[in-house]
């Protein structure tokens, strides 16, 4: 293992939740850092969704490049929002599936 393993934020929508544990579970078992989206058991308010749009943000700073879950080549707002975050701020993208 590297000194510094490598960090990856996934990104998508949270109604593929499942698949973005799978995704966290292979690249944690690969020796990778993952950032992922936080989540709730309950419905959040639009300011705790402000709050937990914001902070995904800075989890793509930490990270040395985007996985974006988006299972049928779904992308949703919020993940749009964070691929043209990531983008602006150069950081590699890569895609589940095509898009």
């Amino acid at each position: 293992m590297p000194d510094r393993p490598e960090i990856v934020c996934i990104c998508g929508s949270t109604r593929f939740m499942n698949e973005m544990r799978a995704v966290n579970r292979d690249l944690t078992f690969a020796g990778v850092i993952v950032v992922a989206p936080g989540e709730a058991d309950e419905l959040v308010t639009n300011e705790q969704k402000s709050v937990l749009d914001a902070l995904h943000l800075r989890k793509i700073d930490l990270a040395d490049r985007v996985l974006v879950v988006n299972p049928g080549g779904y992308i949703g707002e919020s993940a749009s929002r964070e691929i043209a975050y990531a983008h602006a701020t150069g950081k590699p993208i890569s895609f589940t599936d095509p898009v």
